[in-house]
């Protein structure tokens, strides 16, 4: 079992940054890659960025490629996401997820085993 807690989130203006971080507990939590999601008010949730179990590997939503920056701290069961550059379109509550063990960079919802339940980032214009 893994319990996943966001932080991080709130209101920021276009073109600020803000950090946000998921702490895991569990003992698997390397052994898993991690993924953020985000979901917009009447819109599907959707893959924002992914990274492999040793923090090797890293992918990207093209919506967010050069603005975001996902990392892991495996010693404290930790990830972040970096998001500079914020737009308003960026406004969703963001989400962090634990793969399944077998995937190695995931872009699927249906492939991650574990959710948080998010943390909310609004940016205004």
């Amino acid at each position: 079992q893994v319990q996943l807690v966001e932080s991080g989130g709130g209101l920021v203006q276009a073109g600020d940054s803000l950090r946000l971080s998921c702490a895991a507990s569990g003992r698997t939590f390397s052994t898993r890659a991690m993924d953020w999601f985000r979901q917009a008010p009447g819109k599907e949730r959707e893959f924002v960025a992914a990274i492999s179990k040793s923090g090797s590997m890293t992918s990207y939503a093209d919506s967010v490629k050069g603005r975001f920056t996902i990392s892991r701290d495996n010693a404290q069961n930790t990830v972040y996401l970096q998001m500079n550059s914020l737009k308003p379109e960026d406004t969703a509550v963001y989400y962090c997820a634990a793969a399944k063990g077998l995937f190695s960079i995931p872009t699927r919802p249906e492939s991650m085993d574990y959710w948080g339940k998010g943390t909310l980032v609004t940016v205004s214009s």
